[in-house]
């Protein structure tokens, strides 16, 4: 979907007086969204069911969002703003581009280690960065995430690059956890177990673990549910042969983050944005989180698509996700330092 905006002249042959035309726009809700699911747009026809609240989306990258927000200024038609990790919409709040929410529904539903302090995003969906690894070729695999930088695993880990966001969120996280020290410490030591330089995306970590480019992989649990619910060459002929592991069960839990969203700063229909993140909080919405991309609900109760639920219940780090932001310039710096490709 586009956005779309009423022509001047359209509104003057049709004689709507401005109240009128006040009206008609509080009954749409403009996304600006660096959330690339098609499926997505079926849970937006559902909103738009649920309300008769129109959407009209805006997709680009994480950057070219922010960069249009950041030139629209007070013009911007954005109501929302709806990013798919914490440390984006953290950069958006920190540019001044989102404005705080006070709804008793979403502070009831989301836990609070899932949205901002002060309202200013909130956490939709979940996802755990997790360890996967052959099974034919590892016995014993890492149990914890500061166990892939053991020199036992020297050679067999493949990851994403130094500035991949999930990365920076993943190493913000320990910093919080072990210390700026003991982060450097494990990028160095992740660093010295790469299989190979860092190349392409999660599903491309996994395939080589089919490929036997290496034995450890990390990724984002949806990545593995995909391969496994369709076809995604060159790693679904392969994926029973991968394990995973659910990292620091006995200390800080498995790290998580979130698609989150947030209304824009300069929202014009700022009631219809904040009924948009209240309805994907429903059963429903969740649910639909949960079985068309095979993320986990953030709101309790809701259960998890099947292919999800193969991970089983597992505790997750309970750190509120504000910190994957703030830690965010710490986290590059220190992989800079280290040399982390």
């Amino acid at each position: 979907m586009q956005l779309t905006r009423t022509p001047l002249a359209a509104l003057i042959a049709a004689a709507l007086t401005a109240g009128l035309a006040a009206e008609a726009g509080a009954q749409e809700v403009n996304i600006y969204s660096s959330r690339h699911y098609d499926n997505d747009t079926q849970l937006y026809d559902l909103f738009t069911e649920a309300t008769g609240i129109r959407v009209n989306r805006i997709e680009g990258t994480p950057e070219e969002i922010l960069a249009r927000l950041q030139a629209e200024g007070a013009n911007s038609p954005a109501d929302i703003v709806l990013t798919v990790d914490a440390g984006r919409i953290w950069l958006a709040d920190q540019e001044g581009l989102l404005q705080p929410v006070d709804s008793a529904v979403l502070e009831e539903r989301i836990p609070e280690h899932l949205r901002h302090p002060d309202g200013h995003w909130f956490g939709l969906s979940q996802r755990a960065r997790v360890i996967f690894y052959a099974k034919d070729r590892l016995e014993n695999p890492p149990q914890t995430y500061e166990a892939l930088a053991d020199p036992e695993y020297e050679g067999k880990v493949c990851i994403r690059s130094a500035s991949n966001v999930y990365n920076l969120s993943l190493l913000s996280a320990i910093i919080d956890h072990d210390g700026e020290e003991g982060a450097r410490g494990w990028a160095e030591g992740l660093q010295n177990n790469l299989a190979r330089a860092p190349e392409g995306g999660d599903t491309d970590q996994l395939k080589g673990l089919v490929s036997g480019a290496c034995d450890i992989a990390v990724a984002n649990t949806y990545y593995f549910a995909r391969a496994k619910a369709s076809t995604v060459e060159g790693l679904s002929e392969g994926v029973d042969q991968i394990g995973f592991v659910l990292p620091n069960q006995e200390t800080t839990g498995t790290h998580v983050n979130v698609a989150a969203a947030g209304v824009a700063v300069h929202a014009p229909n700022r009631d219809n944005a904040v009924a948009f993140l209240e309805f994907m909080t429903t059963p429903e919405a969740q649910e639909f989180f949960a079985n068309q991309n095979h993320e986990f609900p953030v709101v309790e109760g809701v259960s998890v698509g099947p292919i999800a639920a193969e991970y089983g219940d597992f505790n997750t780090d309970m750190l509120n996700l504000s910190v994957l932001g703030i830690n965010q310039p710490k986290a590059q710096e220190i992989f800079n330092e280290v040399g982390f490709p």
